[in-house]
């Protein structure tokens, strides 16, 4: 990387990935693992998806799981949109996507990852149990309070990243393109105590405070309650989802801020090493809910159950029990429907017997002793 910065702007950054790169490893490694991620984690989250929805429609949901959904969404739409841009600059080394995409891959990105922060704090309010639809139930979430929160979070989420878009530009690098953000010394002052507050506000804060709440909840929970209830396995999936969001996003906020606040530039090594951990943050939330969340796990061995039947070539065998959407019936259906054809051999049918037995009145033509009831009568 070979970039001098100009003497009229405080700071010089690139934007899409780090270009102007040399060496071959570089160019060949950085494309598959970001391609590796972005799949890997594209396809956890999507069944993630599939579960929440399979679950709102069976009458199963929640507002932590309305939530979840949305930092599923958010997730999918960094590694679909963004990871691959930074593959292409990677594999290019130089900027080839044009104008737009420089001018807003770096908004569109922080205001995911801003989203992410907020939303996980935003579960510290959300209810973590649901209660059966029926008509005189009462509503298992309150779709107005999560829409609310969710509107103000994405609002806060892309107001706050908009200098990422207003300094971003094209700029000749010899005969190479190169998109970059760059702010001038007169905005210098104001911009420098912002990039004080972005971080704090933004990522700080949130962390901080979620992690404090879901290990004062947990610690409660332990020590006061006789056995593990539901809501206390929901709070350890969440401060586990928070604590990897922190880790792995640290890196990332560390050379942002240290880049801006107009310090020596870091290591090329350690922004790349950030770019993944970004991404690899959105694909470990998925492995974190399908190994923690119970009705995450049950939704996937019951898709992976549907699968296996309508991938089946016989489709008119008892080898797939349907389910009424728990996983764990599953089992005791086949179990059940394989010890049937034994009972139906092994024990006559003797209903006849049994209806013929519970009529005990005798009409006097079928009376087959008359004279017992004659004596009775005398």
């Amino acid at each position: 990387m070979d970039i001098d910065r100009p003497a009229n702007v405080s700071f010089y950054d690139f934007i899409g990935g780090v270009q102007l790169l040399q060496g071959n490893d570089t160019r060949t490694a950085m494309p598959v693992i970001l391609i590796g991620i972005c799949v890997s984690g594209a396809v956890g989250n999507l069944l993630v998806l599939l579960i929440f929805i399979r679950d709102f429609r069976n009458g199963k949901g929640s507002e932590v799981k309305a939530l979840l959904a949305s930092l599923a969404s958010t997730d999918l739409a960094i590694l679909l949109l963004c990871a691959p841009v930074r593959a292409v600059t990677y594999y290019k080394q130089t900027w080839t996507l044009g104008t737009f995409v420089c001018s807003t891959t770096d908004w569109f990105q922080h205001s995911c990852v801003v989203a992410k922060t907020l939303i996980l704090a935003a579960t510290t309010r959300a209810k973590h149990t649901f209660v059966p639809s029926s008509p005189a139930a009462v509503p298992p979430y309150s779709p107005s309070w999560i829409h609310g929160a969710l509107a103000f979070i994405w609002i806060v989420s892309m107001m706050f990243p908009i200098p990422q878009m207003l300094y971003a530009s094209l700029v000749q690098h010899g005969r190479d393109t190169i998109c970059v953000s760059h702010m001038p010394v007169c905005a210098s002052d104001f911009m420098s105590l912002f990039y004080k507050i972005y971080p704090t506000a933004t990522y700080v804060v949130p962390v901080t405070f979620t992690l404090a709440y879901y290990t004062k909840t947990l610690h409660s929970a332990v020590n006061h309650a006789p056995s593990p209830q539901h809501q206390s396995k929901v709070t350890l999936v969440l401060l586990c989802l928070s604590g990897a969001l922190g880790l792995l996003l640290l890196p990332e906020w560390g050379t942002f801020t240290w880049i801006r606040l107009g310090y020596n530039t870091p290591p090329v090594g350690l922004i790349i090493f950030a770019q993944v951990l970004l991404y690899a943050c959105s694909s470990i939330s998925p492995v974190i809910l399908m190994t923690m969340y119970d009705d995450v796990r049950r939704g996937l061995i019951t898709i992976c159950y549907i699968a296996t039947c309508r991938g089946s070539k016989q489709p008119h065998s008892n080898k797939c029990p349907k389910t009424d959407g728990n996983g764990a019936e599953i089992g005791a259906n086949a179990v059940a429907n394989a010890v049937s054809p034994e009972k139906e051999k092994t024990f006559p049918d003797v209903e006849h017997f049994w209806t013929g037995r519970r009529n005990t009145h005798v009409e006097e033509e079928q009376d087959p002793v008359p004279w017992e009831r004659e004596e009775k009568m005398l």
